[in-house]
């Protein structure tokens, strides 16, 4: 019988310059990265730049997601594991369309058609809380309803505190339905705003 000894003095797979994989036999592996669209539309640039500091603290945080696209240029939905999604806020007050963008017709026309089912999905808005402070990122909202409406999950939301807006559509059940941003009153914050909002959807898995 073979001392303890003598078996650790045996050769190894890895003394002939073998793998695991040799014999069949897969070695652990870290998990993979999730594939993220970064999506918005906008109608005077403020909710691009604010997509732009998201994208930055993606980057900086050593994150990847791919590149800030145009949702009127969106590619293949089916194909990512998670969206971040962005709009602003023209139409306040009304009942849907309220982007003015090519949201509008994206959420009722090409949404329906595709299959999210499961899918995270994390919201932006940009709005203006001084000039429309009853309807403070509204589209933000309506993002929030079509892509749960679809059976995506999301996630992301986010403290109002620190805003100064009287209403908003983007509200659900005392939070945001994800990071809101103003870039009329508040632009010294986005970037913050955007880093924060970033390691809350890494610890929520989006990434």
């Amino acid at each position: 019988m073979f001392s303890i000894l003598a078996l650790a003095l045996l050769p190894t797979a890895a003394s002939f310059g073998l793998s695991p994989a040799t014999f069949g036999v897969r070695a652990p592996t870290t998990a993979l990265s999730a594939k993220v669209g970064l999506f918005y539309s906008t109608t005077t640039g403020n909710t691009e730049t604010c997509g732009n500091h998201i994208a930055e603290a993606i980057s900086g945080a050593g994150l990847s997601a791919d590149e800030l696209t145009d949702i009127a240029d969106g590619d293949d939905f089916g194909s990512y594991d998670s969206i971040i999604a962005g709009a602003p806020t023209w139409h306040t007050g009304a009942d849907s369309e309220r982007s003015g963008t090519s949201w509008d017709s994206w959420l009722y026309d090409e949404l329906p058609n595709l299959d999210l089912k499961g899918k995270k999905v994390a919201i932006f808005g940009c709005g203006d809380q001084q000039g429309y402070g009853d309807n403070y990122c509204d589209a933000a909202g309506e993002l929030y309803d079509q892509f749960k409406a679809a059976g995506c999950e999301i996630v992301g939301m986010t403290s109002t505190e620190g805003y100064l807006h009287a209403d908003s559509k983007a509200e659900v059940g005392g939070k945001f339905v994800g990071m809101m941003f103003d870039e009329d009153n508040q632009d010294d914050m986005s970037e913050e705003r955007a880093k924060t909002w970033v390691a809350q959807l890494k610890g929520e898995g989006i990434f």
